[in-house]
């Protein structure tokens, strides 16, 4: 296998305990809801809910462009300046500090900005994939903002981000972008063995089941990052499988650090084991290796018409 050059160091990834910025996590995660709801209500349908996520930028996250009538406009959460700011393809632009604030003040001031940019957008204020989420316009629970631990999340998605698509360069089959999902505050990278799947369950709060149906009606490898929260109390990588075959939670991944978990059904790596081992990337790059390999084997996947032989850059 090719290595590719300028691998990261320890230093490179942060250190992030979910401990101490689990009040800003939670707080940003709402915020984004708001800005992923608006891209939402804008953005025409497109398979999986690809439509809907952000993507990792050199100041923060940003929805890229979304339509509106025969203009667009972006909004991009800058977490190296700690702004939020919406910009127009007509010129115009707002911007709003991202500091402690409730929701509810969050959400009145976004609905502000867009209205003097002319831009009128009605959204469901409920959150999404999250139980007993209180609207946003109701919202005066969350309001803590932490700028340095907001920036060391943003630093190190940028990491995962970069060895994420280096991953994801290894399979030709269909493949997801790699993008973060403002439901499930994810960074995510989900491959496709190109047959169907049986129905997914559903179930998932404040999500119509056949959303999430649709999004798994293919078989699945998926792969991504966590912060921290619910069932998983500390920065996590995971990856699991949809279906999961027979024999999945016990298959043999790497490296030993990796554990399946019975309450999750995924595969699970603690960002610390990535964060301090002698090489970050090529430890991250194993664990979504192997998991994929265990997912792929176990399902009978056609791997040698999904992946390729890596090439050097020129």
């Amino acid at each position: 296998m090719l290595r590719f050059p300028n691998r990261s160091k320890t230093a490179d990834w942060p250190e992030l305990s979910f401990k101490d910025w689990s009040n800003t996590a939670a707080t940003l995660h709402m915020w984004s809801q708001i800005i992923g709801k608006i891209r939402l209500a804008q953005t025409p349908w497109t398979n999986h809910s690809w439509h809907v996520p952000f993507y990792i930028t050199a100041r923060g996250l940003s929805t890229s462009l979304i339509p509106y009538d025969g203009r667009a406009f972006e909004i991009i959460f800058n977490l190296l300046n700690h702004q939020l700011v919406i910009q127009t393809t007509n010129g115009g632009q707002q911007s709003l500090a991202l500091e402690s604030r409730p929701v509810s003040s969050f959400y009145q001031n976004v609905l502000r900005a867009l209205a003097t940019l002319g831009l009128d957008i009605q959204i469901f204020t409920t959150p999404s994939e999250v139980a007993d989420g209180i609207p946003f316009e109701k919202d005066s629970t969350h309001h803590h903002y932490d700028r340095e631990f907001a920036t060391r999340f943003w630093r190190a998605l940028v990491q995962m981000d970069r060895v994420f698509k280096e991953f994801r360069s290894r399979f030709i089959g269909k493949c997801s972008p790699v993008h973060f999902f403002w439901g499930s505050f994810d960074l995510a990278v989900t491959r496709f063995s190109g047959r169907e799947a049986p129905p997914h369950p559903g179930g998932v709060p404040h999500l119509p089941d056949w959303v999430a149906r649709e999004a798994y009606s293919h078989e699945v490898s998926s792969a991504g990052f966590w912060p921290g929260g619910g069932k998983i109390d500390t920065p996590a990588f995971y990856s699991y499988a949809y279906p999961a075959p027979d024999g999945f939670s016990k298959a043999q991944i790497s490296p030993p650090e990796a554990y399946y978990s019975d309450k999750l059904g995924e595969f699970i790596l603690s960002y610390d084991d990535v964060r301090t081992s002698e090489s970050p990337d090529d430890k991250l790059l194993e664990f979504l290796q192997s998991t994929y390999e265990a997912a792929a084997n176990l399902s009978g996947w056609d791997r040698s018409a999904l992946e390729r032989e890596l090439v050097p850059n020129p």
